[in-house]
């Protein structure tokens, strides 16, 4: 854990308790057990005898809370256990939809909508009693109608209005497909997260032969919505970026968008190069293996598909399809949203865990520490990287 003497010797803002809402009770619990084991080994002789420090090292720092649904589908959120003066973290994934809930007889898949309501609902039930709340979001919900272009809903910018207006103090989520949304609160603390480093980690983890220069490796963005994070990307391994434009036929709405006619590449030669295509979203999939594709045709060598969210909307069946062509060699994803179960049997699937990351900004913010501590990761990579290129000239 990054700068511990930063939270060594300050107190924490208030009891830490933490609240896994049905769609991230899993991550939730792995967050837990990394507290846990963070608080145990913390060097302050004052946790144990100063009474500011009372419910700091805890054996479990989640809270009993349930979300109930009526036989019509309404809903109440109820706590059962005192939240009275602590610092609560709510932590929801908007997009599991596996979980159902039965309506007049039929069985029910939870929506973003039915997720961010329940939200809602737990905030409601603090009833002011809670000292501060705290809304970690890693997707954050609506956020793909973030601007508006025609006479059409605002829903991302709304949403954290409403959240604003309910008292929450602070807001957390990753890679946000358009940051610029925090305009919308400009008041009100919005932190959004990026994870190149544990990308990079996993990815090297995963393949012991990568060699991360200029002449074997480059850092691709599929789209110039990404090409930012390509960018940044490509600097921290020392690599050339490069970008596919996406020309749209904008006289034909499908499915309430501009359908892709091509993707034109705009980059340096990748004859015989590993290739990362770094992106926000893997929805249906067909942009980002449309682009795999076509680096495979230009002679790319290997092709590693790196996703902060894999939703895969439309199942795995066009993966399984592209890799059997060797249109790509891996997919590195976070756990950050549900992944379907079927994806840890696929041999191309790399799993970027995130829950350790997760857990150490629960810890700083709750001492009010400075979040640099966890996330400038630039230096991490490198020292990463570095061990990473000792390592294979050893071997070789």
């Amino acid at each position: 854990m990054p700068n511990l003497h930063e939270i060594e010797d300050t107190m924490p803002v208030a009891p830490l308790k933490i609240v896994a809402l049905p769609s991230a009770r899993a991550m939730g619990q792995r967050i837990n057990d990394y507290l846990v084991e963070f608080r145990k080994t913390i060097q302050n002789d004052k946790v144990k005898t100063d009474p500011a420090f009372q419910g700091y090292s805890e054996k479990n720092y989640l809270i009993n809370a349930e979300t109930f649904r009526f036989g019509t589908g309404e809903a109440k959120a109820v706590f059962r256990e005192s939240i009275r003066g602590k610092d609560l973290f709510l932590l929801v994934d908007v997009c599991n939809h596996s979980i159902t809930y039965n309506m007049n007889g039929y069985i029910n898949h939870m929506s973003p909508d039915d997720h961010y309501q329940d939200l809602k609902r737990v905030i409601m039930a603090c009833n002011g009693k809670a000292h501060r709340i705290n809304v970690i979001m890693p997707f954050l919900y609506e956020s793909r109608q973030h601007k508006r272009s025609g006479r059409e809903s605002l829903d991302c910018a709304f949403a954290l209005r409403e959240l604003q207006h309910m008292g929450i103090s602070n807001f957390v989520t990753f890679d946000a497909h358009d940051p610029r949304v925090q305009n919308s609160i400009p008041l009100n603390c919005f932190d959004n997260v990026t994870m190149p480093y544990q990308f990079i980690k996993a990815l090297l983890n995963s393949e012991e032969d990568l060699i991360v220069d200029k002449e074997h490796l480059i850092v691709i963005s599929p789209d110039e919505g990404a090409l930012d994070r390509a960018i940044y990307f490509a600097s921290v391994l020392g690599v050339d970026t490069g970008m596919f434009y996406k020309r749209r036929d904008y006289s034909t709405i499908v499915n309430g968008r501009n359908p892709i006619v091509a993707h034109e590449f705009l980059g340096e030669n990748i004859d015989s190069k590993d290739v990362i295509i770094t992106d926000d979203i893997i929805s249906s999939g067909q942009s980002i293996l449309d682009t795999a594709g076509q680096l495979k045709e230009m002679n790319a060598r290997r092709i590693f598909l790196c996703c902060s969210f894999g939703l895969f909307t439309d199942g795995l069946e066009a993966f399984d399809r592209a890799y059997e062509k060797g249109y790509f060699d891996k997919v590195v994803t976070t756990d950050l949203t549900y992944l379907p179960p079927e994806l840890y049997s696929r041999p191309y699937f790399i799993e970027a865990d995130m829950s350790k990351f997760v857990a150490s900004l629960i810890d700083f913010m709750n001492h009010d520490a400075s979040l640099n501590n966890v996330l400038e990761t630039t230096e991490k990579i490198h020292g990463f990287l570095e061990a990473y290129n000792n390592r294979l000239e050893i071997e070789l």
